[in-house]
């Protein structure tokens, strides 16, 4: 289904949530703008291929320099672009690393959440705002998870994003926004960054078996999780905003999976036994563990539409396969292009 053209603010483009939704929307033929920042080497690896030169025709995709942590930057660029449609998906994203960084973390992750709704509160009542809400704020409640289930966040991470989705609530009620939070669940991909751990088990089989890594150093493998498959995903953000009215969904794939389970599918699809590779580090281990979390996406089914499709057996040999071919093309500029089981 094409649009006419609406236009859409994504704010964390470069990410990979960022990058699949650049494509699902420019594919719907919005005129798309992306928030990055400034570095002194490029960051835009996972939308290079989505990018032309401004002197190009059909030119959809434009980026521009800002940060979640200069609040008059966004009003000044959201008053500027009007969009139809805000994604805030920026964040401090490593849970682990929140621990090591709690500040930032609560600046970028939260507090960035408030300078947007801000901004868009003072130019821009009018666009639709999307908070990339998060499982991780569930943390010690026990599973399945849903929209009316209690916060108890085991980390500076999920702190920082319960605060966002209350802030994101209080708009909405505050001034009659149509803002919404996405709380989803672990979503994966060959984009994933290589610190994740799903990324850096199906990076670390693939280049096992190329015989360029003898060992994998993992902590806890125990932790459940529901993994899906973000090009699905960003499909269930955009349908959030396309709704008549401004709810707060919970997007998941109801299927359990330790991360033991997760290293048996990689390395199986493969050949491997992944228990010859794979060898305990402490340091991995977070100081509160967040011991299971199993989505609900019943309201999100009825409301929207929207059902996860690609469960983790299947998420982890998609992964594994884009790692394969990544090796076979390094050195050169290579992406996967999105599968659908």
């Amino acid at each position: 289904m094409r649009c006419s053209l609406k236009k859409a603010l994504i704010i964390g483009i470069t990410g990979q949530d960022g990058s699949y939704l650049a494509e699902l929307l420019l594919d719907k033929g919005y005129e798309v703008h992306g928030l990055i920042r400034r570095a002194s080497t490029f960051n835009t690896s996972r939308i290079d291929h989505l990018y032309r030169d401004r002197h190009e025709a059909g030119k959809n995709l434009t980026l521009h320099y800002g940060d979640l942590s200069d609040g008059s930057r966004l009003v000044s660029l959201i008053a500027e672009l009007k969009p139809h449609e805000i994604y805030n998906l920026g964040a401090q994203s490593h849970v682990r690393v929140s621990f090591d960084e709690p500040e930032y973390t609560g600046d970028i992750t939260g507090v960035g959440t408030t300078r947007v709704l801000e901004a868009v509160r003072l130019v821009s009542p009018e666009s639709r705002f999307y908070q990339a809400s998060s499982s991780e704020m569930f943390g010690a409640t026990p599973p399945p998870q849903n929209e009316e289930t209690p916060f108890y966040p085991r980390s500076p991470y999920g702190a920082a994003k319960v605060y966002s989705y209350w802030m994101t609530k209080n708009y909405r009620e505050a001034y009659d926004l149509f803002a919404v939070n996405g709380i989803l669940f672990n979503h994966e991909s060959p984009r994933r960054g290589e610190t994740f751990v799903t990324r850096k088990i199906t990076r670390a089989a693939a280049r096992i078996k190329a015989g360029l890594q003898s060992k994998l150093y993992l902590g806890n493998l125990d932790s459940v999780r529901d993994w899906g498959y973000t090009p699905e995903y960003v499909e269930g953000m955009w349908r959030m905003l396309q709704h008549d009215k401004p709810m707060d969904y919970v997007l998941a794939t109801g299927y359990a999976a330790t991360i033991r389970d997760f290293l048996t599918h990689s390395f199986e699809a493969l050949d491997l036994n992944w228990e010859e590779f794979v060898e305990f580090d402490p340091r991995y281990l977070r100081p509160t563990e967040v011991d299971a979390l199993i989505g609900d996406a019943s309201l999100a089914e009825r409301e929207l539409g929207w059902k996860a499709k690609t469960m983790t057996p299947d998420l982890a040999r998609i992964m594994v396969e884009a790692d394969v071919q990544a090796l076979r093309h390094e050195g050169s500029h290579w992406i996967d292009t999105p599968k659908f089981v």
